[in-house]
């Protein structure tokens, strides 16, 4: 007699993080993530030093991962990993180790799309989480990605706006860098933020039509700012780093939410799902669920692991496609450069 219950193993090596985890339909039963952190002495993703980490840590994170979930690898249904966006070096690991795996295990092998897996880990099964309904607009804010997403069905899904130069993450963490917070930045703007007056300074919004976003010239704005006022009183951003963070944070929030606002007059879609590492931000949850009262949104937010690089999403993307029989073979390559829909 078969066994009924379809356990997943999901491999995430987009970036900087190595994770695992093991879903058996759409549960989690484990979600193991080894986090980087020689990346913190250089102020950003080294790649190169990326890849070497992950060929370190991928094999003890796999391990981990089936130890929690309690299951067997000879249990597995199929294995599922991010193809890409991401880094080709830190995607090559988590490509082969898939690949090679899957082969010795004589199960199927599903490629995910590492975009596709923050927008659909809103149908992880969890006690507190209710699913968006179809059609929903997702917002993709990520330290490598900003998107508005029309999702009509779990892989009918539609770009309407992307960034144009640096995504949002990227200008979280860069602003950041320019007060002399060490990396990564974007969390430490949103704890200086919350005890600091959003309205102290006032930065440009860039102006870019359509749903499309631009942070590269507000980026710019904020650093002849820093070096303006660092020339008339040398300790300018230690004396005022609370409120020049809260002024950054809501100018960048000021972006998204006029973006995504303008987005629901266009499409009428009011059911609006955000994911990527910038959807831990407090800042964008308050704003969010302030637009749920104001505008007659219907927002969701995902948990604060499910935001993060994480291998769950992957999985949950890998079980909804061995629903479908949507599996790749061993042919299959990484690809550093990997658009929604394609």
């Amino acid at each position: 007699m078969t066994n009924p219950k379809k356990y997943i193993l999901a491999i995430e090596s987009s970036c900087d993080d190595t994770s695992a985890a093991v879903l058996c339909h759409t549960k989690v039963l484990s979600n193991v993530v080894a986090t980087q952190e020689i990346h913190k002495q250089y102020g950003g993703v080294v790649p190169e030093l990326a890849s070497r980490a992950h060929q370190q840590n991928i094999v003890p994170v796999v391990h981990q991962a089936l130890a929690k979930a309690n299951i067997d690898k000879k249990q597995l249904s199929a294995i599922a990993f991010t193809r890409g966006p991401g880094l080709m070096g830190s995607l090559l690991v988590g490509t082969s180790f898939a690949k090679s795996l899957a082969l010795g295990l004589d199960i199927p092998l599903i490629e995910v799309n590492h975009m596709e897996a923050h927008i659909l880990a809103h149908f992880i099964e969890d006690d507190d989480n209710t699913p968006p309904k179809f059609p929903f607009l997702g917002m993709t804010i990520s330290g490598g990605h900003t998107q508005i997403v029309k999702v009509c069905d779990h892989f009918d899904m539609k770009v309407l706006g992307e960034t144009l130069d640096d995504a949002v993450g990227e200008a979280f963490d860069k602003s950041a860098k320019l007060m002399g917070l060490p990396y990564p930045g974007g969390p430490l703007v949103d704890k200086y933020a919350r005890e600091g007056n959003p309205h102290a300074f006032e930065f440009p919004k860039p102006k870019v039509d359509g749903l499309n976003f631009s942070f590269s010239g507000l980026k710019t704005s904020i650093l002849y700012f820093l070096q303006r006022e660092t020339q008339k009183n040398p300790n300018f951003v230690t004396e005022n780093i609370k409120d020049i963070c809260a002024s950054v944070q809501h100018t960048i929030l000021e972006i998204l939410m006029d973006k995504l606002t303008l987005a629901v007059e266009q499409t009428g879609i009011q059911e609006i799902a955000i994911g990527g590492g910038v959807a831990a931000n407090s800042g964008i949850r308050a704003r969010l669920k302030e637009a749920e009262g104001k505008l007659g949104w219907k927002t969701y937010i995902p948990k604060f692991a499910y935001c993060t690089d994480n291998a769950a999403m992957i999985g949950i993307v890998g079980y909804l496609k061995f629903l479908k029989g949507d599996f790749t073979d061993q042919s299959v390559v990484a690809k550093a450069r990997y658009a929604i829909g394609s």
